[in-house]
């Protein structure tokens, strides 16, 4: 067994240590303020308000990990997982990491270089959150204000607009497809922006099928 092989395996052993570290601290601060206030919820009513909104969760869930650990590799799954600060924040950085030093998806170097540039967008992330917390009652008027609403409301489209760029600049013809099938979609069905996660594999599909036409019919 080699070097990375090992550095995999170690890999695997502490982040699933780490994600279920973090899953019983998670269960841990609803338990606690039921055992402090001797409050505790009515099982039918837990289970009720886990049937609307579960499903929707485990299936985003699954489907950001099928669809990010390709693009993030092993200890970058985990590191993002586990900090929890938008995910999908996370991908732009590793991707465009991988971009800068021009190696291949998968790769050992991919692997490393994801891993790093996570590490270092999660402790940004994290001081930012930390002192956004700190600072909350002093900031608040400033982040309520409407000059900067739509800023905020558009974080996630800017990152990935400005990695789209990038990647869609290296053969366009492979993304028509899908962005005028997912504009149409979300034209006619404006309630699907709120279901973004579930239709990223969707438009995976359609840019594959559409990608196989294409070469079939020498346009590619």
């Amino acid at each position: 067994m080699n070097e990375y092989n090992e550095y995999i395996l170690k890999t695997n052993k502490l982040g699933k240590a780490w994600i279920w570290t973090a899953a019983v601290l998670i269960f841990m601060v609803p338990v606690a303020v039921c055992i402090r206030f001797n409050a505790w919820p009515a099982a039918s009513s837990v289970l009720k308000g886990l049937l609307g909104v579960a499903p929707i969760y485990w299936t985003v869930g699954f489907i950001e990990v099928v669809t990010y650990t390709p693009m993030l590799g092993t200890a970058g799954t985990y590191l993002s997982f586990v900090t929890g600060n938008v995910t999908a924040l996370k991908v732009p950085a590793a991707l465009n990491a991988i971009e800068s030093a021009e190696v291949k998806l998968g790769t050992e170097q991919a692997e490393i270089i994801s891993t790093i540039a996570i590490a270092t967008a999660s402790i940004i992330t994290t001081i930012v959150i930390a002192l956004g917390v700190f600072l909350f009652a002093k900031l608040t008027p400033i982040l309520n204000s409407p000059s900067l609403k739509p800023a905020f409301d558009n974080i996630l489209p800017a990152l990935f607009g400005g990695l789209g760029v990038v990647y869609i600049s290296r053969n366009w013809k492979i993304a028509v497809a899908p962005i005028i099938i997912m504009i149409g979609l979300f034209i006619a069905v404006p309630s699907l922006g709120n279901s973004v996660g579930i239709l990223v594999p969707v438009g995976i599909i359609i840019a594959l099928g559409a990608s196989k036409i294409m070469y079939k019919k020498g346009w590619l």
